[in-house]
């Protein structure tokens, strides 16, 4: 299973991003970016690539200890950037950031110790993709508005493990489907 930890933001609040894609899918050269599905949004905390269906249960008992041992915290979306010259535009995040990158650093945590290779460790940068090229694209504009977006916050209280599906190739648009295989609550002492 291709796997990751995640915090969901609920759909009320995916809701007025949404409205805010839809002004940005309406500039110049908007048909140049991949655009990511609302169902699909998320703040990674960890990455776990695939991993065999007999470690997800000691997984799970770590991600459900990191859940345990962080209290909920307050978020927001707020503004946004890119990666790599233009190949991911992102929304990025406001409120309580240090409790989720503490989460994040809790999630992957969990899974080196349940054994998963895991990438080299970078600083946590909260994010959620909103768009992706497959070539360098000027996304300036698309920033530049971004930067005034101040969604409304809501409470973390909760830590997802996603099943990433990813799309057959060669199907134009298709898009990753992502399921929650597991969540636990956040800040919970059983």
């Amino acid at each position: 299973m291709r796997l990751f930890a995640a915090v969901l933001p609920p759909q009320d609040i995916t809701a007025e991003l949404a409205l805010e894609v839809d002004r940005l899918r309406g500039l110049p050269g908007a048909d140049a970016l991949r655009w990511t599905g609302r169902p699909g949004w998320h703040f990674t905390l960890a990455f776990y690539g695939e991993v065999a269906e007999d470690v997800v249960p000691d997984l799970s008992a770590r991600l459900a200890r990191a859940a345990r041992h962080t209290d909920p915290f307050e978020l927001a979306l707020n503004g946004g950037g890119q990666f790599g010259h233009g190949r991911a535009l992102w929304a990025g995040a406001a409120g309580d950031v240090d409790a989720l990158r503490l989460l994040a650093a809790r999630a992957e945590a969990a899974g080196r110790k349940a054994g998963l290779r895991m990438e080299e460790h970078r600083r946590y940068q909260a994010h959620l993709t909103l768009a992706r090229g497959r070539e360098a694209v000027d996304v300036g504009p698309y920033v530049e508005l971004l930067r005034e977006f101040a969604g409304r916050s809501w409470r973390v209280t909760d830590l997802a493990l996603v099943r990433s599906n990813l799309p057959r190739s060669g199907v134009r648009g298709a898009q990753p489907r992502y399921e929650a295989v597991g969540r636990w609550v956040c800040g919970a002492s059983g």
